[in-house]
């Protein structure tokens, strides 16, 4: 019997056990097999295989790394004994594939087993996805995720996704917004903050008039159905390197932030990345060195409420132990095992994407191998995942079942408003920055035979940091 003359059920559960290194060979083997693959079915059956229970022992821990653009669920074994951290390996379960396989993911936001998926080359809509159930619900966008690069605080909107506890069912929100600040323009400034209910299927302008906190880069991270962003006091003035001090809740459920909350050390820090430990902690990368991203601690909340928070130390880091060939980033997030008392990292060593362990001692453990990459950056996102039974909702008589009151109609149209003209002002300094820059290379370019030796260094230099300021550019 011809391997394609076997009953579909059968090539299904075949198909469904094939490594996920080996999906692309397969998939390209005939048509019929890429159609079975395809399928949301099979998607299903797939899902299932990869989030199988994890291992009684503890040894396990499940998380979801992006990268290339596209997610893939992990699993990484660490087993500690007396001596700490003996052996580890990883298993990549397989690629999330229940979306368009066209489509690319910028950036993702993890609550309770749901992710919120910002499309890379789709500004339009976002995506709210439970991958276990395979279920989705794409969401159309009042405006652009982006505005137009220039010398702004913020050029772009931010994400959080929660849910409120009214009732006995969770009702889950997205709350989208944009804190822009212009360093040229006498300091010109753009709020704007937003939330989509799923329960309505509306946007709807937030009431927030006089902020009393300034959220800085970063993703938000969810704990307990509120989100949590590093944030400083906003009657500081902003600059490009704030030194972060504090956190800030979203509290879903009464639709409003609650007051800063204070980091560990009192005089903040150069870096800060949060990450949630389960449901119901949250761990902070403290880095309080410009010229050592590597000399950090991470502390984890031993209480955590909208309005109050402590913290203990889990580990402190020193970067002797660390081989000169790789290079981990907590920028896209890290990953805490508190039973093991480990963090792990989205890195990179040698032309291999790589989870880099950190031990309780604060030494480099070592790394665990994915991928490998010609890539030059190597920060990728990284979460923790459980898997969830969480049912996505569709609105009521679709996108459209509900119409927006008239009061909301009049803060949309104002704040549109105002934002076509922070994007007018972005686009001016954007080109006065543009002939800033060439006007500068113009001076310095003078032809080799003429210029002293002295100055010709002078011009390789200058041009070479415009080289990087574009390099820094295109990265971002």
């Amino acid at each position: 019997m011809m391997i394609t003359n076997l009953p579909t059920d059968l090539m299904e559960d075949i198909l469904s056990r094939v490594p996920s290194k080996a999906t692309r060979e397969v998939r390209l083997t005939c048509t019929e097999w890429n159609t079975i693959w395809n399928s949301q079915i099979f998607a299903k059956m797939h899902f299932d295989k990869a989030f199988d229970p994890a291992k009684e022992d503890g040894s396990e821990s499940r998380m979801i790394v992006m990268m290339e653009k596209n997610l893939y669920l992990l699993s990484v074994f660490v087993n500690v004994n007396i001596y700490g951290v003996n052996n580890f390996s990883a298993e990549q379960k397989g690629k999330l594939t229940c979306l368009d396989e066209q489509v690319k993911i910028s950036d993702v936001y993890h609550c309770d087993g749901l992710l919120l998926c910002i499309m890379e080359d789709d500004d339009t809509q976002v995506v709210v996805w439970n991958p276990y159930l395979g279920q989705t619900r794409w969401i159309q966008l009042r405006s652009s995720h982006v505005l137009p690069r220039a010398e702004t605080w913020h050029n772009k909107f931010h994400y959080g996704i929660g849910y409120d506890k009214n009732g006995s069912c969770r009702n889950y929100k997205i709350l989208r917004f944009i804190d822009a600040f212009l360093f040229e323009d006498d300091g010109y400034e753009f709020f704007w903050y937003e939330i989509y209910d799923f329960k309505s299927g509306l946007w709807t302008t937030l009431d927030v008039t006089d902020p009393h906190w300034r959220i800085q880069y970063g993703n938000g991270v969810s704990v307990k159905g509120n989100t949590y962003w590093c944030a400083t006091d906003r009657i500081s003035p902003p600059t490009d390197r704030p030194r972060l001090d504090h956190i800030i809740c979203f509290d879903y459920t009464r639709m409003r932030f609650g007051p800063l909350l204070p980091l560990p050390y009192e005089h903040g820090y150069y870096s800060v990345t949060l990450s949630c430990v389960g449901e119901e902690k949250l761990a902070a990368y403290c880095n309080q060195y410009d010229s050592d991203p590597y000399h950090f601690q991470i502390w984890i909340t031993t209480m955590i409420e909208a309005e109050k928070v402590s913290w203990s130390c889990l580990l402190a880091f020193y970067p002797e132990s660390l081989p000169n060939d790789v290079r981990f980033s907590s920028f896209g997030g890290f990953y805490i095992d508190q039973v093991k008392k480990v963090a792990m990292f989205s890195g990179r060593r040698s032309n291999h994407h790589a989870v880099c362990i950190i031990n309780e001692e604060g030494e480099y453990a070592g790394e665990v191998a994915l991928e490998e990459t010609d890539q030059r950056y190597w920060r990728k996102s990284l979460c923790s995942y459980v898997p969830s039974v969480v049912q996505i909702k569709q609105p009521k008589g679709g996108q459209r079942g509900k119409k927006q009151s008239d009061i909301e109609k009049l803060r949309y149209d104002e704040m549109m408003s105002r934002l076509s003209f922070l994007e007018s002002k972005c686009k001016k300094l954007q080109l006065d920055l543009a002939k800033r820059k060439a006007s500068t290379c113009k001076k310095i370019s003078y032809p080799t035979s003429v210029v002293p030796e002295q100055a010709r260094s002078t011009s390789f230099l200058s041009t070479n940091s415009f080289a990087s300021l574009a390099s820094s550019d295109d990265e971002d």
